[in-house]
């Protein structure tokens, strides 16, 4: 397992209990440990995540399965683009490449493309399969600019105004709780379903597949800088990685078996990526 010695990730790390900064601890294993009158002590999994959710929060998140078909489905590169154009934007808009916090950062696949960048990376999920998947994924990339930890992207175990910038990927968008750790000027990336996104794959299930809708919990006091659509169309060429796409969107628990059950039949199936990546600015 690898230690945690970055020291923009460390520097911002604030106890979930009494909110007392943390550091690393190393005897016969890896863990972090706060100031705080009561030293609360959280040790590190062996694939290198450490379980950061206070006792309210823990457990959630995404299933073992969800996160399987995830990662699986990633891997194959047909997110390649969205992936690169978020890195694009926050390089774009970042003042520096400092600390990034991944919130609602799952398996870690865009978390991963922001490493690469160069951005120290701090990344946030309740599921606990997806955060260890994510730092596995970081060690078979042997990238050592990241933390992931369990924990709700509505509670962060981060100090205030210690962030630099905040990816929020179809995940919760918590506007306070992200306006609290940015710095002033710190920016914040959301990437969405546009309204055509994955049509081919509803028109596929459904009678009649509609378009999504407009999102709900968007920014309200942040400033919006900047906004891009990415579209592109995608074929999946077997049934896996249709099954796979299927079992990573939220239709997977929204359709009925019957419904469901029309997708083992296709070996082929051609499919709109249609994702928004908005950037606000705090003030």
């Amino acid at each position: 397992m690898r230690i945690l010695k970055d020291q923009n990730i460390i520097k911002a790390l604030c106890c979930p209990i009494c909110k007392a900064p943390m550091t690393v601890k190393v005897s016969t294993g890896a863990s972090l440990v706060c100031g705080g009158k009561k030293t609360h002590c959280y040790d590190f999994a062996s694939s290198g995540y450490v379980n950061l959710s206070s006792p309210v929060q823990s457990g959630g998140g995404d299933s073992k399965q969800a996160v399987k078909a995830r990662t699986e489905f990633l891997e194959l590169g047909y997110y390649q683009p969205v992936a690169e154009k978020l890195a694009e934007l926050c390089e774009r808009h970042s003042k520096e490449k400092g600390l990034l916090v991944d919130a609602g950062c799952g398996e870690g696949y865009y978390s991963c493309f922001l490493a690469e960048k160069g951005f120290s990376v701090f990344g946030a999920d309740l599921s606990k399969f997806a955060i260890d998947a994510a730092a596995k994924r970081f060690s078979r990339k042997e990238l050592y600019n990241g933390l992931f930890a369990a924990s709700s992207v509505f509670e962060l175990p981060l100090s205030d105004g210690s962030v630099d910038c905040v990816t929020n990927v179809f995940a919760p968008c918590a506007e306070d709780e992200f306006s609290r750790v940015l710095k002033k000027d710190g920016i914040l990336a959301v990437a969405y379903a546009g309204e055509r996104h994955l049509f081919g794959l509803k028109d596929a299930i459904y009678k009649t597949a509609h378009v999504n809708t407009e999102r709900a919990d968007l920014p309200e006091r942040l400033i919006k800088i900047d906004e891009c659509r990415v579209t592109y169309s995608i074929e999946l060429c077997s049934n896996e990685h249709i099954m796979s796409l299927f079992a990573m969107t939220p239709y997977y628990w929204r359709t009925s078996v019957s419904d469901g059950e029309k997708l083992k039949t296709l070996n082929t199936l051609v499919t709109e990526v249609d994702i928004i990546i908005s950037v606000y600015q705090k003030q």
